[in-house]
């Protein structure tokens, strides 16, 4: 199995950079408009991807990221679409990490072996399952690894040394690091950055760290770097620049380019 994650943060490295990952909805605000959203994130500089599957209860997201769930619900989106369109990205991109943020509810329906199974048909890289505590976490991750998916966690502050070592146990591709309490969202204050929770992962050999929750500035992107994080994630402003622009996809698409060339310049280190 190809490790993506691994071959970019290595090539990172050797450029003195870090990773930008975009998030937004697969589907949102229908499946056609979602594919050139994504193919604009990916030319304008992203170094991966963080997508969603459209889902009623995202109880892990803000406002702005469970406005787009509704959104491609209701433009008619379903899991087919979703994997068609990763189909078509993974063909499109055959060496950019793609990772899905997911819930219970849709790896359940069907079955783990089979959801993990049909992820790594579409050319997915990565799964984490949002709702899942790291206690219940070993029956997923063990089969998203049967079916070639790497499976990711996700780490806080409050997290135990204990908890810390299982999540390194268990996690691959990289570690979703929440900066703060409560759910994701651009405009809920400054993420709560701090160094001590990134030593902590790096002590039980933990996979590259990348902060999300409230990324929404080029600064927000250069604190986490500082702080030693491998990059950062940022949805909800990414989202939000989506949902502005509905009536008008061209100057959609200028904005979310903008937005990620921005980011992406936040991620080169001085030398």
């Amino acid at each position: 199995m190809t490790d993506r994650y691994a071959l970019l943060f290595e090539r990172l490295r050797a450029e003195g950079a870090g990773a930008f990952v975009p998030f937004t909805v697969l589907g949102d605000p229908d499946p056609a408009t979602s594919l050139e959203i994504v193919r604009t994130l990916v030319t304008a500089g992203a170094d991966a991807l963080e997508l969603g599957l459209p889902f009623s209860d995202p109880v892990a997201d803000g406002p702005t990221i469970q406005a787009a769930d509704v959104r491609a619900l209701a433009a008619g989106t379903r899991l087919r679409h979703a994997w068609a369109l990763l189909h078509a990205l993974r063909e499109e991109f055959p060496a950019l990490p793609i990772g899905l943020l997911v819930y219970a509810n849709l790896v359940e329906r069907h079955g783990a072996p089979a959801f993990y199974a049909t992820a790594a048909a579409a050319g997915v890289d990565s799964v984490l399952v949002a709702d899942v505590p790291t206690l219940e976490a070993p029956p997923y991750a063990a089969a998203a690894l049967a079916a070639g998916v790497l499976p990711v966690l996700i780490a806080t502050p409050s997290c135990s040394d204990a908890t810390l070592r299982e999540i390194a146990q268990l996690g691959r591709g990289y570690t979703y690091v929440v900066t703060r309490s409560g759910v994701t969202g651009a405009d809920t204050g400054a993420p709560a950055l701090e160094g001590a929770l990134l030593d902590r992962l790096r002590a039980v050999g933990a996979a590259p760290a990348l902060l999300g929750f409230g990324i929404a500035q080029p600064d927000h992107v250069r604190t986490a770097l500082a702080l030693g994080a491998a990059g950062a994630i940022s949805g909800s402003a990414v989202v939000q620049r989506i949902e502005r622009h509905l009536d008008d996809p061209s100057a959609m698409l200028q904005a979310l380019a903008a937005f990620v060339r921005e980011m992406k310049a936040a991620t080169l280190r001085p030398r």
